[in-house]
């Protein structure tokens, strides 16, 4: 087995990943460790590019007018030592009439001073689609920092969703920052699932700018903190654009000496306009609490299970 294989098998490994995926022809991917291109293979239509970059690797990702990519594209990045920086320029452009699903593992099984950074690029052109789903594996010694930004255009007719979520281990630091506009008849989706425990820190601000007429946007946050984690969630959402549409909703639960703290902004500025917002702030549902002990759950069980709930 040569190192790149190796060092594939590790990181798909740590993220629960299916080695037989990365041998189907129909499947399209990327794998990389630290700053090595350590597998890829793309489909038709799909054009993939790397460059290695200090301490990481720029990608460009095109997507070509009317391909639709039947099966999610598989991307992995991830850092077995225990320290290290790993650096992703992501610039993607999803052209006309062209679909997308991409699921991207970022697992750091090992990490005590680990820091990944993500700056992407991203434009949708008309009628396309892009649906980004993010999923985290950390160590449980809190040693990762996650640093992505992202500035996204969503062309007319086009749909953007984003979900990201942390499956194993300890949050660390997270700090995401995207800001993304959308253009006429166009959708927005921001989804964020966190669960803090510890000294883990949490920040979050998603903005989106409905400036196309018909347009629509969801900026949805789930956050649990616990312990002395913290977490601060800002969503604003603005449309300025005839019957544009759009909802913000946070809910946040806090427990033991956690503190978090929620600001949805709503903006319209055009009297056709509508936006939405609904935040919640607090420890579990008591009403919840109480039937789940009543059916033979300890305390800490039934919170788990409402914090698991409130995530999913």
């Amino acid at each position: 087995m040569s190192a790149d294989q190796r060092l594939a098998s590790e990181i798909t490994g740590s993220a629960g990943i299916e080695s037989d995926m990365f041998k189907r022809k129909d499947i399209a991917h990327l794998l990389i460790h630290h700053d090595n291109v350590v597998g890829m293979h793309a489909v038709d239509g799909l054009e993939i590019k790397t460059k290695k970059i200090k301490d990481g690797v720029k990608i460009d990702l095109r997507l070509k007018e009317g391909t639709t990519v039947k099966n999610p594209v598989q991307m992995c990045f991830g850092m077995m030592p225990k320290k290290g920086l790993q650096h992703i320029v992501l610039n993607a452009v999803i052209e006309k009439d062209a679909h997308i699903n991409i699921l991207a593992h970022c697992t750091f099984p090992n990490a005590i001073d680990v820091k990944h950074v993500m700056d992407a690029e991203l434009t949708l052109e008309e009628n396309a689609s892009y649906k980004y789903y993010e999923r985290h594996v950390h160590s449980d010694k809190g040693g990762v920092q996650v640093i992505p930004k992202a500035k996204i255009h969503v062309g007319k007719h086009a749909r953007y969703i984003t979900d990201f979520e942390l499956l194993k281990g300890r949050v660390g630091l997270i700090d995401i920052d995207y800001e993304t506009t959308c253009e006429e008849k166009s959708t927005l989706e921001m989804n964020a699932r966190i669960n803090a425990t510890h000294e883990d820190k949490v920040k979050i601000r998603e903005i989106g700018h409905l400036n196309g007429a018909h347009s629509r946007g969801v900026l949805l946050s789930r956050v649990a903190v616990r312990d002395q984690a913290e977490a601060e969630v800002y969503s604003e959402l603005t449309a300025s654009a005839p019957y544009a549409r759009g909802h913000v909703d946070c809910k946040e639960i806090v427990q033991d000496d956690g503190i978090v703290s929620a600001i949805p902004i709503v903006k319209v500025n055009h009297p056709k306009a509508h936006i939405t917002h609904e935040a919640s702030l607090g420890s579990v549902d008591s009403k919840q609490l109480q039937t789940l002990m009543a059916r033979g759950l300890s305390e800490d069980d039934a919170t788990d299970l409402i914090i698991q709930g409130l995530l999913k």
